[in-house]
């Protein structure tokens, strides 16, 4: 059997840190929006009684230090189904550490798979206790759309779909190093706080407007991603009506109400960044393209 999955990038409409939590992780309330820019992963029973893992980016490790390879070991211990072998390809599109959930967008796919393929009878919340075994933004991807993400990003809540508009994607070369985003955060204690309740009403009214000018991320406190502000004066420049970090960056987007504005701002983004995407907001997180 093989199923062919696409696996949604995400951004983050509001991040807020609360706090650091006894076990070293840090508390968030973030809102989550799933994108069009996706992998295409493809799962694939064979007989070797492995897991295989191929990527068409050859940057990207395939062994077990990939969450993808990762989830096919947690499905199979979580769930006591024993692996008769495995083959793994992603196709890969999103940016790797881009502050996009790539990595775990590719898990949540194979836990998709996965369940596809052997039918224990799982529910989606099952997924999601194994997905966050695996990475923090796994539950998301695998539930995706508009959501509210809190503790680690693992309590997900629904809440309405985000209007529709044209999103921009721009991620600089330079890596950010997520571990030291949090660190220079413990260093200070605390930073000011996002509105929350402000992007809530924004989004529940679908008021497309206002959710651009609550977008926020306490990242952009803490750290000093390539390029942002460089990104945001061309974004602004084109007629973004908002524009925010993704994550703990360094990847910056911007909302659009006309492709064609969008389209401009590709352009001369392009002549300052590689990778550069135009994309829309998405109902899923993992979308099953074929089961064969």
């Amino acid at each position: 059997m093989r199923v062919i999955i696409d696996a949604a990038a995400k951004i983050n409409l509001l991040l807020d840190i609360k706090g650091k939590l006894p076990n070293g992780y840090h508390s968030l309330y973030m809102v989550m929006q799933s994108v069009s820019l996706c992998d295409r992963v493809t799962v694939e029973q064979t007989d070797t009684g492995i897991i295989e893992l191929t990527c068409s980016r050859e940057a990207i490790p395939c062994d077990s230090r990939n969450t993808a390879y990762r989830a096919a070991e947690c499905f199979f211990e979580q769930t006591g189904i024993q692996n008769g072998g495995l083959r793994i390809h992603i196709d890969k599109k999103i940016p790797h550490e881009a502050g996009l959930a790539g990595g775990s967008a590719d898990a949540a796919a194979v836990l998709r798979a996965l369940d596809a393929i052997y039918a224990p009878g799982l529910r989606e919340r099952d997924l999601c206790r194994i997905g966050v075994k695996i990475g923090a933004d796994v539950p998301f991807c695998i539930a995706g759309g508009t959501m509210i993400a809190q503790g680690i990003g693992e309590v997900l809540t629904p809440l309405e779909d985000m209007p529709a508009c044209t999103i921009v994607l721009a991620k600089p070369a330079e890596g950010v190093s997520t571990a030291a985003a949090y660190a220079r955060y413990d260093e200070r204690g605390s930073c000011r706080g996002q509105d929350s309740k402000a992007m809530l009403a924004a989004i529940r009214g679908g008021d497309l407007y206002q959710i651009a000018q609550k977008l926020g991320n306490s990242f952009e406190q803490l750290i000093d991603t390539p390029r942002r502000v460089e990104i945001k004066s061309i974004l602004r420049s084109c007629g973004a009506i908002g524009s925010c970090m993704s994550g703990s960056g360094p990847t910056v987007f911007g909302l659009f109400d006309d492709e064609v504005r969008a389209e401009k701002a590709v352009r001369q983004l392009r002549t300052i960044v590689d990778d550069v995407f135009i994309c829309h907001p998405v109902k899923f997180g993992c979308n099953p393209v074929k089961i064969e």
